[in-house]
């Protein structure tokens, strides 16, 4: 969910929160295993399918159950299928194709390149922000970062993983232009969180849904691990820790609850390594390395240099 959608309150960092927070981070980290395991028993596009899909089915349940108004201007509603379809249908889609060809550790690293994606299409696209000096070389860190991780020496042709790799950016490209296209167009209007959440997803599945026989037809190996990872990608990935990541936004605020960004991929890692036994290359780590210093500058966490105190001739 984009972050500028909701209001941030005044903070009150409790418990509760803290673990709504940590719990965030865990699932979305674990996404990228979900889907590798879900792709053992059926297609790229069937694991997209059942993600938005039942995404959305919990959405509805938490919306009906709360009595949560839907906006009704038409324009809303079409600003949420594009919104639907850039940020939810195509970056699923993408992320289990890549999935296929790329581990899910590797997978997990593109994931965090979102911030500096968003940060290049919120200035030179929808030109909805500007950015100072220290961002400007965030982005350059950050895209040098990207092809470190990539690791274009090791590649003498196109090969499924150089595609694969491509296609983990591509989402994040998306996810990228879903939140300037947020804050361009919806972010000031007052939509509640939790309906936010279900249109946008709810729009992703009803795109999905319709074409349900080019993406979803297709052998199914449904074992019990297929079906719980399923289950955790849609119901919980992206149903419940919607509703946790909005009460995040609200405690703490946009800027604090974005540092879930730092977490998902070191979840990501861990498990590809720890439960699939994926292997790293040293590339890996050092770009995203450099990639998270990418993303301190382009969110202003860090600075290059500092200013010089003026000092008053007096």
């Amino acid at each position: 969910m984009p972050l500028d959608a909701v209001a941030p309150a005044p903070p009150a960092r409790n418990l509760g929160i803290l673990i709504q927070f940590l719990a965030m981070g865990l699932v979305w980290g674990s996404s990228f295993l979900f889907m590798k395991v879900a792709l053992t028993g059926v297609g790229f596009g069937q694991v997209a399918w059942a993600r938005l899909v039942f995404g959305a089915l919990t959405l509805g349940i938490i919306v009906l159950v709360g009595r949560h108004r839907l906006p009704r201007e038409r324009v809303v509603w079409l600003h949420f299928l594009v919104l639907g379809t850039v940020g939810c249908a195509m970056p699923f889609l993408l992320f289990a194709w890549a999935e296929q060809y790329v581990s899910s550790s590797l997978a997990s690293i593109y994931n965090a390149v979102t911030p500096i994606m968003t940060a290049i299409m919120a200035t030179a696209v929808f030109r909805v922000e500007r950015l100072n000096g220290s961002q400007v070389s965030g982005i350059a860190i950050g895209i040098l970062g990207t092809v470190v991780i990539i690791g274009p020496w090791g590649y003498a042709a196109l090969s499924g993983d150089l595609v694969g790799q491509f296609a983990c950016l591509g989402s994040a490209l998306c996810y990228g232009i879903a939140l300037s296209y947020t804050r361009r167009f919806l972010s000031r209007r007052s939509i509640a969180g939790v309906p936010f959440a279900f249109m946008q997803v709810g729009m992703g599945a009803l795109v999905l849904l319709v074409l349900t026989p080019f993406v979803a037809v297709g052998p199914i190996i449904l074992s019990l691990p297929v079906l719980l990872s399923l289950l955790a990608l849609g119901a919980l990935g992206t149903g419940v820790v919607y509703v946790w990541n909005i009460n995040v936004l609200r405690t703490w605020g946009p800027t604090s609850a974005s540092t879930v960004t730092y977490i998902t991929p070191v979840v990501g890692v861990l498990l590809g390594v720890l439960v699939l036994g994926e292997a790293f290359v040293w590339n890996e780590p050092v770009g995203a390395v450099l990639v998270f210093v990418g993303i301190l500058l382009t969110q202003k966490r860090l600075r290059v240099g500092r200013r010089r105190p003026v000092h008053s001739l007096q």
